[in-house]
């Protein structure tokens, strides 16, 4: 099963229409959570008048920041640092707003309707300050103590000076990378009942971390973990977006400890897009060494990363990773990196699929591209001389991330490379796009290389069980954001018992279900959760040989797996089914327990992440008249140790170009300069639709099994995201002939209609 394009499981009953998302859950009794929000960027919190909304019938609460002072902020998750923690986010605004969106209030009403129309009532006294929205001008005032930097560090390897006396040429460059995020279909939302009789919290519409944030609100809200129970649902779509701990997840939870009945809030779009977490934000100022050759010898990077107003559950997750990821498949002996966590008064930021490399990859690219332009030789030459070879593996950048050290496990990236230059007949192509600029076409072709991270540890378990009716049972305490868990895991569970998919199946971020869980997140679950699944398979195998042969008096050499039913090789008449064996197996082999299930928990534990890699390939073409990119081809090679489910990873390659696209032409969060959001609706927040997304064609390969697990086994969730920009905007600089000239994302048409006069009166 282990390499099988096997249709998920997991969809026959979305297809049928009946998932279960927290929007339709609903409880007796219940209330309707409505926030009240900032309107002003920047102020001091001057008082809430909630009189005239307490008053409307079916209003049965109103809480203010007064309300939840004894509930302290939302601590991190990932990547803390004592520097950060004063500038953590309260539940409620407390003496300052500090972007437009921020909770200031929430109402509870009998519906959701009674709820928003008393939130209009409750007003704020607001005395506006200014608002500091560029966070490479001079440091802000955070409160009376504090600037707004609220994270500095620095990294390196090797001998920076040494690297740039060697240096033929030094080069800089200046590069941003756009505020984006995830945009998932489903909206946040919560569910929370709190049991009087057992003192028990029950949170639904869990997602992502369903543990961790477990710990958190326990934490929070003064109960033991036991005490509450968090129960994931269907999740349309995470992308590091979803599921992390936010205000709103906090005030349900207590408003149903406090008002004695369930509570629910579901978000709309226009809460969405300016109050959950942003993403990417970032400016680098670049200085780069290289000889005649192509080979780099130093690079030194210092970036500015916008926070927003706070620092949530991520920490300094996204610009570390930035800054350890982002010398990529290259050698690049002496690195040094300086990185400057900001905060603006802009909605907090936090990770999004493939959190800084997308925005490293794009900067590195452009400095390969740089170096290109600079010696004359050609693009793909200039990789090829800076790769890290295949007996440099395991590579050890000297630099940690997420709290590991980042050494590459595995890969073989010239090879890669040559295999797509011949996929894509390269020459021949370049020749055709050089004939059609003589025609005068804007039509180019731009290359992106990137190393992931994923498989992030410490550890995953999961507990296979064989059930008297003779289905097997899998369950982790790990979570699906819609990537395919389910399959996933059954698939590598039939690989070893064989006992038909359909016969399995799978449970997932229950906190009653498990002990404990990391979640999805990091590209993990496959890597993680899968080697504990094959493990646990495994044994649970061994355990069955070892019963059957006993029930059946034959050789453990001899029991042989086929379609639900172990029997004696040789022997077709001798053979039981999964489920009459936990009947028979009762008190064979020293069994003393009651129950006649079969049961095993494995646990895997890696200390080290796993290192996809992969190249895009983009060709563009541009009208120079509305300043719009239409991508001709676009072409993801990737390899991620051994595919579970080629089909599945061919999925998540889509959809992460289609997010990667959009972060390089259309996906912007602008604010004017009094840190208004100019998008807050799809008219203006634009996102790729199929109008704009290209035939994408997939090469999966597996030349680099990951030596850290027993099935070889990479992350593929972040693929086809993290060279999107980088190879779109070397693609642009070929249709324009004019190398450099997109330092910036996103590439939006207004901004490329310029680029285009600009070339165009170079020209004459």
């Amino acid at each position: 099963m282990i390499g099988e394009s096997y249709p998920r499981i997991e969809d026959d009953l979305l297809l049928r229409g009946e998932g279960q998302f927290v929007a339709d859950l609903n409880l007796p009794h219940q209330l309707h959570m409505r926030v009240v929000r900032s309107n002003t960027a920047h102020g001091l919190l001057r008082g809430v008048d909630t009189s005239s909304a307490i008053i409307q019938p079916g209003v049965a609460a109103v809480w203010t920041g007064a309300d939840v002072a004894d509930i302290g902020p939302i601590d991190f998750r990932q990547v803390g640092a004592d520097q950060m923690v004063p500038y953590r986010q309260p539940i409620l605004a407390q003496e300052r707003v500090r972007y437009v969106g921020e909770p200031i209030a929430v109402v509870f009403a009998d519906n959701a309707y009674l709820a928003e129309d008393a939130a209009e009532m409750v007003v704020a006294d607001i005395e506006e300050l200014e608002a500091l929205v560029d966070v490479k001008e001079a440091l802000g005032e955070f409160d009376f103590q504090l600037s707004t930097e609220a994270y500095l560090f620095e990294e390196s390897t090797g001998d920076i000076d040494i690297g740039f006396a060697e240096s033929e040429y030094v080069q800089t460059l200046e590069l941003t990378i756009g505020r984006h995020s995830g945009v998932p279909l489903e909206c946040r939302g919560a569910l929370a009942v709190f049991h009087e009789d057992t003192k028990t919290l029950e949170f639904l519409g869990a997602a992502k971390v369903p543990f961790q944030n477990r710990d958190a609100l326990a934490n929070m809200l003064g109960l033991l973990p036991d005490q509450i129970v968090l129960h994931e649902s269907h999740v349309g779509g995470g992308f590091g977006v979803r599921g992390e701990l936010y205000p709103e997840d906090v005030l349900v939870a207590l408003a149903a400890t406090r008002l004695d009945r369930p509570i629910k809030w579901i978000e709309d779009r226009q809460e969405h897009l300016v109050a959950a977490n942003h993403s990417r934000d970032q400016s680098h100022s670049v200085r780069f060494g290289f000889d005649q050759s192509g080979v780099i010898k130093a690079l030194e990077v210092e970036f500015f990363s916008d926070q927003g107003a706070y620092v949530r559950t991520h920490g300094a997750t996204v610009p570390t990773l930035t800054a350890a990821m982002l010398p990529g498949p290259y050698r690049i002996p002496n690195y040094r990196v300086i990185g400057h966590v900001r905060l603006s008064n802009k909605t907090p930021a936090g990770t999004y699929r493939s959190p800084g490399r997308y925005e490293g990859t794009f900067v590195r690219e452009r400095i390969l591209d740089a170096v290109s332009s600079a010696t004359g030789l050609d693009r793909l030459e200039v990789r090829l001389r800076n790769f890290i070879s295949p007996e440099e593996m395991p590579f050890d950048r000297q630099i940690n991330a997420l709290g590991t050290p980042v050494v590459y496990d595995s890969g073989d990236y010239e090879q890669m490379l040559r295999r797509m230059v011949r996929h894509i007949d390269n020459e021949t192509l370049t020749g055709e796009l050089k004939e059609r600029r003589s025609q005068g076409e804007m039509v180019g072709i731009g290359y992106g290389f990137f190393v992931e991270k994923s498989g992030l540890g410490p550890y995953a378990g999961a507990r296979v069980e064989v059930r008297p009716d003779g289905r097997v049972w899998i369950i982790t305490g790990d979570a699906s954001v819609g990537q395919g868990i389910e399959t996933v895991m059954a698939q590598i569970c039939n690989d070893v018992l064989r006992v038909g998919m359909e016969n399995i199946s799978v449970v997932h971020g229950q906190t009653d279900e498990f002990p404990r869980g990391l979640g999805a997140f990091a590209s993990r679950v496959t890597a993680m959760t899968g080697s504990a699944t094959y493990e646990a398979s495994l044994k649970m195998r061994d355990r069955i040989v070892e019963l059957t042969a006993e029930i059946l008096g034959a050789e453990e050499s001899d029991i042989e797996f086929d379609g639900g039913y172990i029997g004696s090789r040789g022997k077709p008449e001798h053979r039981i089914s999964f489920g009459e064996l936990t009947s028979l197996s009762s008190g064979l082999s020293g069994r003393t327990d009651d129950s006649p299930e079969l049961v095993v928990e494995e646990w895997f534990e890696s200390t080290h992440m796993s290192y996809p890699y992969g190249f895009h390939i983009a060709v563009v073409r541009i009208d120079p008249e509305t300043g719009e990119v239409f991508i001709e081809r676009y072409l993801v090679s990737y390899d991620m140790g051994r595919a579970v489910n080629p089909m599945l990873i061919e999925g998540q390659v889509l959809g992460g170009v289609a997010q990667g696209i959009g972060g390089a032409l259309l996906e912007h969060f602008l604010y004017d300069d009094n840190g208004q959001p100019l998008a807050t609706s799809f008219m203006d927040y634009l996102l790729p639709t199929v109008a704009e997304m290209p035939e994408v064609e997939v090469l999966l390969s597996e030349d680099a099994p990951s030596p850290l697990n027993p099935l070889g086994l990479k992350g593929a969730g972040e693929g086809g995201t993290p060279a999107c920009g980088a190879a779109i905007a070397s693609a642009i600089d070929d249709a324009l002939g004019r190398p450099g000239t997109v330092r910036s994302l996103p590439v939006s048409p207004e901004r490329l209609r310029d680029m285009c006069k600009r070339v165009s009166v170079q020209v004459q």
